[in-house]
């Protein structure tokens, strides 16, 4: 009975036919069995779309796979209880408040990406295989977080992303479905942590700079002593630098500067006749500079 169903129909509809020839007339027998199969047409026609797949039963066990396109049914015999979608599909999922692995709390929010790849499994295998996903996809999450560090997780995610991958896919293979990725999207952790943890990266952002600073001082310091060599035995050298510095803090500040005698004896300046001609030289430089130059 179950291979050639049409066919019993068929016959019960001329059996009957045949039984109502005596009550009424030939013609409107004739016009019942019309209607009744014209009525059956819309039943029987069935159009899946490219991104479908149709599980046909039959007296309830499943009998084909069709689509996608054109495709006919029996009536009242064959249903279809589940049009599988094979596009990629992209699902939500997030774990609140869970502990990380040094005893965080974390929310994390992600993105799973997946396809049917087995129609028959997806429909059979599983009662709702889009609510199985996001839960195994949740459940998953969560037991990663529990053996991830907070550092791991906010530097790591790549890891992360290819582990939950691996995880999911094994979970949800038995139904038909592939897992083609999975991506982290946020890891929020509480307020008080988020401050305490820029005091530590302010606080090591300074140990850094100060530890520059001293490696910049002993090379600088170390440069000095290798110059100092060059006036050690040349004491004219030593003289001329001398003489440049205070020149270049005349020009740079103009105004008179003060130093004592000592100092100027020891650069060899020659006291007040010394500091007379670097007054001297001071104002011819800044003459030439303020002289209007002529038009060419």
């Amino acid at each position: 009975m179950g291979q050639h169903p049409f066919t019993i129909i068929l016959f019960l509809l001329l059996c009957l036919a045949g039984t109502a020839v005596g009550l009424v007339s030939s013609s409107a027998v004739l016009a019942v069995v019309v209607v009744g199969a014209a009525g059956c047409v819309p039943l029987a026609i069935r159009v899946a779309q490219q991104w479908q797949k149709a599980v046909i039963l039959r007296w309830g066990k499943f009998h084909k796979l069709r689509g996608p396109g054109l495709f006919v049914i029996f009536p009242f015999i064959d249903t279809i209880p589940f049009w599988i979608d094979v596009k990629t599909v992209t699902t939500p999922f997030n774990a609140e408040q869970t502990l990380t692995k040094d005893s965080v709390p974390v929310d994390v929010d992600a993105v799973l990406f997946w396809r049917v790849t087995d129609a028959i499994k997806a429909a059979l295998e599983v009662e709702d295989y889009k609510q199985a996903i996001s839960w195994a996809s949740q459940t998953a999450l969560r037991d990663v977080i529990g053996k991830t560090d907070l550092s791991d997780m906010v530097v790591g995610r790549e890891k992360i992303d290819e582990l939950l991958c691996k995880i999911i896919d094994q979970r949800t293979e038995p139904w038909g479905i592939k897992v083609l990725s999975v991506e982290i999207r946020d890891v929020k952790i509480p307020v008080s942590l988020q401050n305490a943890m820029s005091m530590q990266a302010q606080a090591e952002r300074e140990r850094q700079a100060r530890v520059i600073l001293a490696d910049s001082e002993r090379r600088i310091a170390a440069v000095f002593q290798e110059s100092s060599k060059s006036y050690e035995k040349n004491p004219v050298a030593l003289h001329l630098r001398a003489m440049n510095i205070l020149l270049e803090g005349m020009k740079q500040s103009s105004t008179v500067i003060i130093v004592p005698s000592s100092a100027v004896e020891t650069m060899g300046l020659g006291a007040t006749t010394g500091l007379a001609a670097l007054s001297k030289e001071f104002s011819k430089s800044e003459s030439s500079a303020k002289e209007p130059v002529s038009p060419k």
